[in-house]
């Protein structure tokens, strides 16, 4: 990624190649929420976590304090998968041992690599909480609206199984938006909302792509425009009328939300079509040798011993 004041993007206070450079194995760790599932729901660990901060801001809670605990939740989950409180405490662990596992896992993947105010917001966050609210039917909607991929016009689509929902990947914007809001100097509550809300319109429109949005031609600003506030309709009027002033960071990269909010756009969007390049060239031998799928105990050497004798050794 190029910046300057001419290509209208923000840099990073340590420049186009120091955070973007060193944040892409986290988010792509944290962008694997998206198929990451337990017993306990039939949703991945992304949409659900899409759904419960939308029913905490219906509620009333604080963007920030939202943003906080689920970007917290979203880091320490890049390694914990559905290890969380919840699990720790039904295990026997006191407040204080489950919380000291949580900066273990969030340290492990983000030390180094976001920023130290960033990291220190992380460790101070609490965990997401629980709420009888049911958020608006726009997001139960989203969460069932697959995403179209890559497409261009005049070009057959590629179709990528299984998709990405329109709910996991606002939700991916929104924790990217706000690990990356100090960076740009922009508010993480404010770039975490917009993230969640930028595709309001998906919820009663199928996405076509933007193929699909280019044979839309001079309707396509009105349609979307139309379709948002059809779904800002059901928000409570102050959340309504903050998401809407929030849309329209989207139309530029020249203020510290706008460049945010575009940084973390297209860096879930490149990471997904990494993600199923990398799933397509998987090997055996990855598992085996880079990953240690047999890894060292006491019974190590007896496992390699029937891999050997079974031909699957590398």
């Amino acid at each position: 990624m190029t910046a300057g004041a001419s290509s209208g993007v923000l840099p990073a206070p340590s420049g186009p190649s120091g955070r973007y450079a060193a944040v892409p194995g986290l988010l792509r760790e944290v962008g694997d929420l998206k198929r990451v599932r337990t017993a306990d729901a039939e949703d991945s660990m992304a949409a659900r976590a899409f759904v419960r901060a939308w029913a905490a801001l219906v509620e009333g809670a604080d963007p920030v304090s939202v943003a906080d605990a689920e970007t917290a939740a979203a880091v320490a989950g890049a390694r914990l998968a559905g290890i969380d409180a919840g699990v720790l405490a039904l295990a026997g662990l006191t407040a204080d041992e489950a919380r000291a596992v949580r900066d273990r896992a969030i340290d492990e993947v983000a030390a180094g690599v976001l920023h130290p105010t960033t990291l220190e917001r992380l460790h101070a966050a609490p965990d997401p909480g629980t709420t009888a609210t049911v958020p608006p039917a726009f997001v139960g909607a989203l969460c069932r609206q697959p995403r179209a991929g890559a497409t261009a016009p005049g070009r057959p689509r590629l179709i990528i199984e299984p998709p990405e929902d329109h709910g996991e990947h606002c939700w991916a914007v929104a924790v990217y938006g706000a690990l990356l809001a100090e960076d740009h100097g922009a508010d993480r509550g404010e770039a975490f909302l917009l993230g969640l809300a930028h595709h309001l319109h998906n919820a009663a429109m199928p996405d076509a792509g933007f193929a699909g949005e280019m044979l839309l031609g001079e309707h396509l600003e009105a349609v979307v425009d139309r379709l948002a506030e059809r779904e800002l309709a059901t928000l409570p009027g102050p959340l309504a009328d903050r998401v809407r002033g929030l849309l329209a960071a989207r139309a530029d990269a020249h203020t510290p939300l706008g460049a945010t909010f575009h940084a973390a756009d297209v860096l879930d969007r490149v990471l997904q079509v990494h993600h199923h390049a990398r799933a397509a060239a998987f090997t055996a031998r990855e598992a085996l040798v880079d990953l240690e799928l047999v890894h060292a105990s006491p019974v190590q050497a007896h496992q390699n011993a029937v891999l050997d004798a079974a031909g699957l050794l590398p």
